[in-house]
């Protein structure tokens, strides 16, 4: 009679060898079908996503970048105070972009081995510095000396920050790169618009103001970096015992994607290098709009891409990264080649599109090579803030060179072309599908 009634509701009776071992069966059953998890299986990382964190940092990197994006939009102050050409103007962001560049895989590595929690105040106490510098600077000299110190800031903050992000995230990895990346966003929105208000009508001095936001920003970060102490302290244990999980990929195709996203992150910071280094030019000079307008439509730009990078990265955790990056960089190329060829209106309407969509890619692209390095955060987040940082500087010093011999329109008809870069990405690995599959 057991029998039957087993049968009758839809149950087939247990054998004889499934019911005298029902733990051995079982267990791995359930551990062999499980998907990965870099929430779950990646040491060191929490299991419920700071939201208090994640905004403390976000806040942090606002200050941080309103300040770095202080030096791009005093351009025009400067280079009628020492009388600077294009280029020169170029050789003060590759200051600063190679000064961060280079020292952020460096820091970025080492702090994967010997995390220094409190070296977020330090950058950031180096930021003040280059500000300071540069409200008080008497000659191009000490701009360029201001610019190497802003540098060397960014160079320690951005991949502690990145890897504090990625601790608090509760395996919303995307999510937690955007509201990290929205903050820095926001902020260099944020500068040039307080450089039209504050700086361009009260001289280059009145840049000593923004010590302030240095100092606050110092203060936010000796708490987040009690915060990273406690959590690391609290798990090196279980982070020391535990192996860091394998990545989805071989070492030779992960370093081939990691090309692969190098080429997409050199198409996306070579054309911001033209519009954030010479946007303002480039609308006054064709539009003939005096500094301050200018300053106000490059805020719209920059508004557009801190939207566009809080955009990013949630939609890449639930429909993948590989279709977000695919989409950021190549569906901005229509938009970027029309901009050359239509009036201020549409430059304006066709500036916000380009940031909004441009922008979502870099959230994506980053997780996607933290995901196919595991354990590695800080070195990739280094090597590839480092890079874009880099991209950026060169960009500026090449375009600038390329303004004063052909002049300000000639390089954004150039640039136009830098998007279709974006088929690259047909090349990535589909690691969202192995990992449903593995």
């Amino acid at each position: 009679m057991q029998k039957s009634s087993t049968a009758r509701r839809g149950t087939p009776a247990p054998s004889p060898t499934a019911a005298a071992a029902p733990a051995k069966v079982s267990a791995p059953s359930s551990l062999s079908t499980r998907a990965p998890s870099p929430a779950l299986d990646e040491p060191g990382l929490s299991h419920t996503t700071r939201f208090e964190v994640l905004g403390a940092i976000s806040f942090s990197h606002l200050l941080n970048d309103l300040i770095q994006s202080l030096i791009i939009a005093i351009y025009p102050l400067l280079k009628g105070e020492f009388r600077l050409s294009f280029a020169q103007i170029g050789v003060i962001t590759l200051t600063y972009q190679i000064s961060a560049s280079v020292l952020q895989p460096l820091v970025g590595a080492y702090t994967d081995k010997h995390p220094q929690p409190y070296s977020l105040s330090m950058g950031m106490a180096s930021t003040l510095i280059g500000l300071v510098t540069l409200a008080f600077a008497p000659n191009y000299a000490c701009v360029l000396v201001a610019a190497a110190f802003v540098g060397a800031g960014s160079a320690v903050f951005h991949p502690e920050s990145s890897r504090i992000a990625r601790l608090a995230s509760g395996g919303q990895h995307g999510l937690a790169q955007s509201i990290f990346q929205v903050g820095g966003s926001a902020g260099s929105a944020i500068g040039p618009l307080l450089a039209a208000l504050i700086v361009i009508p009260h001289g280059q001095r009145s840049v000593a103001w923004f010590a302030l936001a240095a100092i606050v920003a110092i203060v936010v970060l000796g708490k987040v970096s009690g915060w990273y102490k406690r959590h690391h302290l609290d798990r090196r244990a279980t982070a020391n015992a535990r192996p860091h999980p394998a990545g989805p990929l071989s070492p030779r195709r992960a370093a081939w994607s990691v090309a692969i996203l190098l080429v997409l992150l050199f198409s996306k910071y070579f054309y911001l290098a033209s519009i954030t280094s010479y946007y303002s030019f480039y609308l006054m000079e064709k539009f003939h709009l005096s500094v301050r307008s200018a300053q106000l439509y490059l805020f719209l730009f920059l508004l557009a891409v801190a939207v566009g990078g809080l955009i990013g990265g949630p939609v890449g955790d639930r429909i993948g990264r590989k279709r977000v990056i695919w989409f950021s960089i190549l569906g901005v190329a229509p938009f970027t080649l029309l901009l050359p060829h239509v009036g201020l209106a549409a430059t304006a309407v066709l500036s916000v599109l380009i940031g909004l969509i441009l922008a979502s890619a870099f959230s994506a692209i980053l997780v996607f090579a933290q995901e196919i390095m595991p354990g590695r955060v800080g070195t990739v987040s280094g090597l590839f803030f480092g890079f874009a940082f880099g991209m950026g500087g060169i960009g500026a010093a090449v375009l600038g060179i390329l303004a004063d011999r052909e002049g300000i329109e000639f390089v954004y008809r150039l640039c136009a072309f830098l998007p279709l870069l974006g088929v690259a990405a047909a090349l990535l690995p589909d690691i969202e599908l192995k990992r449903s599959r593995a």
